[in-house]
C-alpha cells in the first residue's frame, strides 16, 4: 500500500534530525499507540516546548493496523495535541 508514496529523500514538510531507511510522502495517516510520551533529545515534535533541547517521542510505539483513510496528513494529531497528551499523563502521575 505504501510503495506508491515512497520517495528517495526526506519530504520538505517533514522536520527530522533522524536519517530514515525509507522516506514516504506525508500522505497516509496511521494509528499508533505507545506506553507513554517521553522527552527526547533527538525527536523534533514540540522541540524546546517542554524543555530546552528536547522534543517529544512515543515510547514503545506500535502500529494498531488501522489506516485512517478518513484523514489527511493535515488532519493528523498536531504538535499542540501531543503536548497536551504529555501534560495530561503528568497530571495522572502527580495526582
Amino acid at each position: 500500500m505504501m510503495e506508491k508514496y515512497r520517495i528517495s529523500h526526506r519530504h520538505p514538510r517533514v522536520i527530522s534530525t533522524i536519517e530514515a531507511d525509507v522516506w514516504f510522502e506525508p500522505t497516509v495517516v496511521i494509528e499508533t499507540v505507545g506506553a507513554e510520551i517521553t522527552l527526547s533529545p533527538i525527536h523534533t515534535c514540540a522541540m524546546d516546548v517542554i524543555r530546552k533541547d528536547s522534543g517529544l517521542a512515543i515510547r514503545f510505539p506500535r502500529f494498531t493496523g488501522n489506516y485512517r483513510l478518513d484523514k489527511s496528513a493535515e488532519n493528523a494529531t498536531t504538535v499542540q495535541e501531543v503536548v497536551e497528551m504529555y501534560k495530561g499523563q503528568l497530571k495522572k502521575v502527580a495526582g
